[in-house]
């Protein structure tokens, strides 16, 4: 056992040397969702496979999950500043039934409908009680990709850690945005690029020492600086962008994997390579435990990504046209560039 661990720790040392040349290629395969935009399918992400996942997950799933329960309240305080309440709302997928369960009545929702590709998904959520009963509760088995809800029909759409298994995102979007009524809200919270960067490197450099070649292990992820883009390319208007990073810690490699298939996040890529060697394995877990693992455990990251975009409206403040201004920067700049040498003096 001893001269296991010593020949996966020197295979670690001699694989780091190599991770600048593998760092291109991955980040390439990362922007793989925006390279295919004139293609007239995508399928980037098995969309089949990920319904089986998210079968599998609703019965591993516990009620209480730390990650996806501070998600979901970071977006669901949104609500708390807006001034205006929204009668209708579609809960979309991924934590769906964290979402049902942590809404407690906030912007003034008084339907909402749950919807989830997974039938079994579903039928757990509709097994879950929650403390708000003034709001009505619909469930309906749906994709993201192909909204069931006609245009104008909804005043709030949110997803919590779903749309990144989209294969179409921006078309996803702008359905969202055609099924919101006018001045409607779009919330959304999605993984970003930096998540799981350490299995990412570990599965890199195992695969690279073991196998000779890497594959595609850990999906490819929107980047922060997309996410404005998708919105505006949505047609939403005030578009908000924001971003936080969770570090999780976990007893080994193991516990991190089994938390990733409670939630349904297990890798669903097309291309996937549906084996791993168990020597690869291993020594991914040994690599991962040397590189990011200290007496308490490993650290794994994950960057969420929180949009937030409106249907537009005439009563929504806007820019105003070039030329529309009365007054010019350079009487601001006489009358506080004054006061402020006034000041200074």
């Amino acid at each position: 056992m001893g001269r296991r661990l010593t020949m996966l720790t020197r295979a670690c040392s001699n694989a780091v040397s190599r991770w600048a040349l593998v760092k291109s290629s991955s980040n390439t395969y990362l922007q793989m969702r925006f390279l295919h935009g004139n293609q007239e399918k995508l399928d980037i992400f098995d969309r089949v496979y990920k319904r089986r996942q998210r079968d599998r997950a609703a019965w591993l799933m516990g009620t209480e999950d730390p990650l996806l329960d501070i998600v979901t309240e970071n977006l669901l305080d949104r609500l708390e500043d807006c001034k205006r309440s929204f009668h209708t709302a579609l809960n979309m997928g991924g934590a769906v039934m964290h979402v049902k369960k942590l809404l407690k009545g906030r912007g003034g929702v008084e339907k909402l409908v749950n919807m989830d590709i997974s039938h079994d998904m579903i039928k757990k959520s509709m097994e879950l009680s929650t403390s708000s009963s003034n709001i009505e509760n619909y469930y309906i088995v749906g994709d993201e990709e192909f909204l069931p809800f006609k245009a104008g029909s909804l005043d709030l759409i949110v997803s919590v850690l779903g749309l990144h298994w989209v294969n179409d995102l921006p078309r996803a979007m702008a359905q969202c945005r055609t099924a919101l009524k006018p001045d409607g809200m779009f919330l959304a919270a999605m993984l970003g690029g930096e998540t799981l960067r350490e299995l990412r490197i570990s599965c890199t450099l195992a695969e690279m020492e073991r196998q000779g070649g890497i594959s595609p292990r850990v999906s490819p992820l929107v980047q922060v600086q997309d996410a404005g883009n998708l919105l505006t390319g949505a047609g939403f208007a005030i578009p908000t962008v924001d971003t936080d990073k969770y570090i999780m810690r976990y007893p080994s490699a193991l516990e991190l994997i089994d938390h990733l298939r409670s939630m349904g996040e297990c890798n669903a890529v097309s291309q996937r390579v549906k084996s791993l060697r168990r020597e690869t394995a291993i020594a991914a877990a040994a690599i991962y435990d040397s590189m990011f693992g200290d007496s308490d455990g490993i650290m794994a990251t994950f960057q969420v990504i929180y949009l937030a975009g409106w249907r537009p409206h005439p009563s929504q403040q806007s820019a105003k046209k070039r030329g529309s201004a009365t007054v010019s920067f350079e009487d601001i700049q006489k009358v506080f560039g004054d006061s402020q040498t006034e000041d200074t003096k």
